[in-house]
């Protein structure tokens, strides 16, 4: 052999795997939008790898999870979810609050989104029926902005002497939180009682708003759904304390900073489903066939010692009622 052909010969053998590594396709990218941030939605991320990988798919193995976190500026949103787009996303997850889900809908007309929300998705348009969602989108609600009657009449049984309370809401995301304030102002007329609905956006304001509702003295808060409220349930918690107000929340991870009390559904495993979904689109399935998943079993959650703190007597037909008592 000529030593020209024998130099040709070693130089084919030499690329033929450099272009057949070129030629694999790239890990699908998956996107986490949230309105969130990473410190804030750690939880939840791990949750979502979790779902993931019980579709099969693992981050930097067989997929790319790309996150995109607006750190509660709402007006980010829209960016971040073309974004996503842009790196040409197989699927994107958004996840939090409707503002969020409507971003990514607005910027993906094609690519499928799951979104994780706690309203109701067919009366606030984001699918046409929950069994058969139709379009580029489907996902998991798990229903906690309507517990506003169910948060009223916890607390009217923790204390059945208040006539006054407050519910506190997330202000850059108020729209998210109408069935929690419809429901809430509807049980507190039906119990003859008063209800104030304050607003906040800052750490500041969560101060200043309860102060006021201190100033007017309400005998008890709820809080509705948000991102913010989750990363200062610490400040919230401490203040309610602080001011004598019982408070509770739709999120077990209230308590066990030192709040009161919450009843809502277990939000991070609705994570951990957003992640199966988004895995199943992967290999295939249409989001258009995908029912929508609705979280059935909900959970109350009472911090005791917190009740002791606060000078209250929890009934007994309550703590019957309790699927964890945190000592």
């Amino acid at each position: 052999m000529r030593r020209r052909d024998f130099i040709t010969l070693i130089g084919s053998a030499t690329a033929w795997p450099l272009a057949a590594r070129a030629q694999q396709p790239a890990m699908p990218v998956v996107g986490f939008l949230s309105h969130g941030s990473a410190e804030s939605d750690s939880d939840h991320a791990q949750a979502f790898r979790k779902g993931l990988n019980e579709a099969g798919f693992t981050d930097g193995r067989n997929v790319a999870i790309e996150y995109r976190w607006a750190n509660f500026q709402m007006d980010r949103l829209p960016g971040l979810a073309a974004d996503l787009v842009r790196r040409q996303a197989a699927v994107i997850a958004a996840t939090g609050n409707l503002g969020v889900v409507l971003a990514a809908k607005a910027a993906a007309t094609t690519t499928p989104i799951v979104f994780n929300v706690g309203i109701d998705p067919v009366k606030n348009g984001l699918v046409a029926a929950l069994n058969k969602p139709g379009g580029n989108i489907t996902g998991i609600t798990s229903v906690n902005t309507q517990l506003g009657s169910k948060h009223v009449g916890l607390m009217h049984e923790l204390l059945p002497n208040a006539t006054r309370l407050a519910l506190l809401v997330y202000r850059d995301d108020a729209g998210s939180s109408m069935d929690m304030i419809t429901g809430a102002q509807e049980a507190a007329a039906a119990l003859g009682l008063q209800i104030d609905i304050v607003y906040a956006s800052t750490s500041g304001e969560i101060e200043t708003a309860l102060a006021g509702i201190v100033q007017k003295q309400a005998g008890a808060l709820i809080i509705a759904p948000g991102n913010l409220f989750i990363q200062r349930r610490v400040q919230i918690a401490t203040l309610a304390v602080r001011d004598g107000v019982p408070a509770i929340y739709v999120n077990r991870v209230f308590p066990e900073a030192g709040g009161l009390m919450s009843y809502g559904s277990d939000f991070t495993d609705t994570f951990r489903q957003s992640g199966v979904y988004c895995g199943r689109i992967l290999t295939g399935e249409k989001p258009a066939d995908l029912p929508v998943l609705q979280q059935t079993k909900f959970h109350l959650v009472i911090n005791l010692s917190t009740a002791k703190a606060l000078r209250l007597q929890v009934p007994p037909t309550l703590l019957a009622l309790a699927d964890e008592v945190i000592e």
